[in-house]
């Protein structure tokens, strides 16, 4: 089992580790003793290979355990009806964080004291008058660590951030700044209780130069040729170390938003906010089994959160979400919505939720099992089997397989889908995210001294930035490929009138990877390249019967043969399964949708199987 281990062995204790370990014991200090686990339990996750479900648990009462089993919604209506009180759902889950923390090590920050006094004033309210503050009163929502909270460090994984406002000690910005879609949740009557584990600069990713001896797929940025290998997915920062798969511990929790669907995972969290410039939200989803969103970039506030290299602004980062539920994505995101953020952050499109565009897609479709209606139009699925450049591994082809199957079953159509090729999508979206020769990330780990983690070294060495001209051309080569993505999609009508509603695709040519083997990852940047909106599904587990490695499988490349030899049916055993469903640009509502469709289609077809 893959074990956390010292990113570092020097011989003495350098500043920025002293920093970094007072930062550890200051945080771990938040958890009341009477949460605190033993020597003996946490040396007994260590080696538990599942830590969700049973094992987890086992360390909340009956009470706990009846608050922390509901999803978003129905705690936001037992909240409302009185059923359940704001405090001892902020208590429950708060438990639950602390437990999670401590066996799977995915917080930066812990809020317990403020959450609690904020479910206090919360059940105030509502006992004096008689109704609730919004439609998020009283629901526990964890943040990934990004967004900025009163009184809270924002690390990002940074040393020199601690005990600041991202790296600056003006006393009228640390621990005062607020990330809008942060005043958006409170104000909406969310509670606020933690914030999530991510990777040292959120984008984790090696690459070898063109003299290295281990070449794999060249991607050439002006005169630097990048060649890609190494972790990529992966949640780890010199702060707190790694955040591995609570699922199976052999595996990575993906990331940037790794910490979120650990907790997600869990049942520490029910709902949650993350970020995905390459994948953040939907990696971490499916690796952990939970569901997401991403939106296109614009739709939700990035106003006052930390984040990489912020003016890289041509392919932006979207705020997303993760969630235990379809429902509780679309209460989230309907919710923040309903606040106008547009009106405070220019860079958020005007466009408020529109949930006749849901009502569109589900009146078409029975409830139980995403069956067509009678007399009612199917939707027009796109199925995307493989890039042509890294193959999915077997636990992936059976997946999309199964959602095939179910949709069908439902009386859905499924076409294949042959897009433009994602290399150029992947190779200029690269380009630009390391546009800046690393500059900031060296910024920021100067401020402490901090290095970088040893599989960042290579990725994020100091070089000069690209220049203007090149980078000038390659906004133009993304133009240019969105275009012609636009011009296939719009293209397929062209047999029965009908144009394809969404695509289901891989996310990763992988269930939950093993650590450091994250090879390709042009399933999810190509759909940031475009800023389409995308949800993730969990579909099934990796077994180690129905999917045998395939020894007969001839790869096609380098980057596919390491992927495909990097699948082992043992140590994939019991990872999640998920699929991503691609719509374009600014349909969240209408992916959303989609998904509970195609998600009651495939719950029905496996309960057909068990049945049958």
């Amino acid at each position: 089992m893959a074990q956390v281990v010292s990113l570092t062995t020097p011989t003495t204790i350098a500043p920025w580790q002293d920093r970094a370990q007072a930062k550890v014991k200051s945080t771990m200090s938040k958890i009341p003793p009477e949460w605190r686990l033993s020597k003996e339990q946490l040396d007994t996750a260590k080696t538990t290979r599942k830590l969700t479900g049973t094992f987890f648990q086992s360390f909340l009462n009956p009470r706990e355990l009846e608050i922390t089993k509901y999803p978003s919604v129905i705690l936001v209506e037992r909240i409302r009806t009185k059923r359940f009180c704001a405090l001892e759902v902020a208590s429950a889950y708060s438990k639950a964080a602390a437990v999670a923390h401590q066996i799977n090590n995915c917080l930066h920050e812990i809020m317990f004291d403020q959450a609690l006094a904020r479910a206090r004033e919360l059940d105030e309210y509502q006992h004096e008058h008689n109704k609730t503050i919004g439609p998020l009163h009283g629901l526990p929502v964890s943040l990934k660590d990004q967004f900025h909270v009163k009184g809270t460090d924002t690390t990002m994984g940074y040393i020199g951030w601690i005990d600041t406002y991202e790296g600056s000690k003006d006393p009228e910005k640390v621990h005062l700044v607020e990330s809008q879609i942060v005043k958006e949740l409170l104000s909406l009557g969310a509670v606020l209780y933690c914030k999530t584990s991510l990777p040292q600069t959120l984008l984790v990713r090696e690459y070898l130069s063109c003299g290295e001896r281990r070449i794999v797929s060249p991607m050439c940025v002006g005169s630097l040729c990048l060649k890609l290998f190494g972790q990529f997915g992966e949640t780890v920062n010199n702060l707190i170390g790694r955040t591995l798969n609570p699922v199976n511990q052999n595996l990575s929790c993906g990331g940037s938003s790794g910490g979120e669907g650990a907790l997600l995972a869990l049942g520490g969290s029910s709902v949650g906010i993350g970020t995905d410039i390459g994948g953040s939200v939907r990696i971490p989803a499916a690796f952990c089994g939970v569901y997401s969103v991403k939106p296109t970039h614009n739709r939700f506030s990035y106003r006052d959160a930390a984040n990489t290299n912020p003016g890289q602004n041509t392919y932006p980062s979207s705020v997303g979400f993760l969630s235990t539920s379809l429902d509780g994505l679309q209460l989230i995101m309907s919710s923040v919505l309903s606040t106008k953020p547009w009106l405070r952050d220019p860079e958020v499109a005007s466009i408020p939720w529109r949930q006749q565009a849901v009502d569109e897609v589900l009146h078409r479709t029975s409830a139980e099992n995403g069956s067509v209606k009678s007399g009612e139009r199917p939707l027009k699925l796109g199925i995307y089997w493989t890039n042509g450049e890294v193959e999915p591994q077997p636990p992936i082809k059976r997946g999309l397989r199964m959602v095939v199957e179910a949709v069908q079953m439902a009386g859905h159509k499924i076409v294949d889908w042959n897009p433009p090729s994602q290399t150029t999508a992947k190779r200029v979206h690269l380009a630009f995210l390391l546009a800046d020769g690393a500059h900031d990330v060296h910024t920021q780990l100067a401020l402490s001294g901090e290095p970088l983690i040893p599989s960042l070294e290579k990725t994020f060495k100091l070089r000069d930035p690209i220049n203007l001209l090149e980078y000038q051309k390659l906004t133009l080569e993304g133009r240019d490929y969105s275009a012609a993505y636009s011009d296939y999609w719009n293209s397929t009508d062209c047999d029965d009138g009908q144009i394809v509603d969404a695509v289901i695709m891989p996310v990763a040519p992988h269930a939950a990877v093993i650590p450091g083997k994250y090879y390709h990852t042009a399933y999810t940047e190509a759909i940031n390249l475009m800023s389409y909106s995308a949800a993730v599904i969990p579909v099934t587990l990796a077994d180690k019967t129905l999917d045998p490695y395939d020894k007969s499988y001839q790869p096609r490349g380098e980057v596919d043969k390491l992927n495909w030899e990097a699948y082992d049916p043992e140590i994939y055993h019991g990872a999640p399964v998920g699929v991503q469903i691609v719509a374009k640009k600014y349909e969240e509502e209408k992916v959303l949708a989609i998904a509970k469709v195609i998600n009651a289609a495939l719950l029905a077809s496996q309960k057909e199987m068990e049945l049958s």
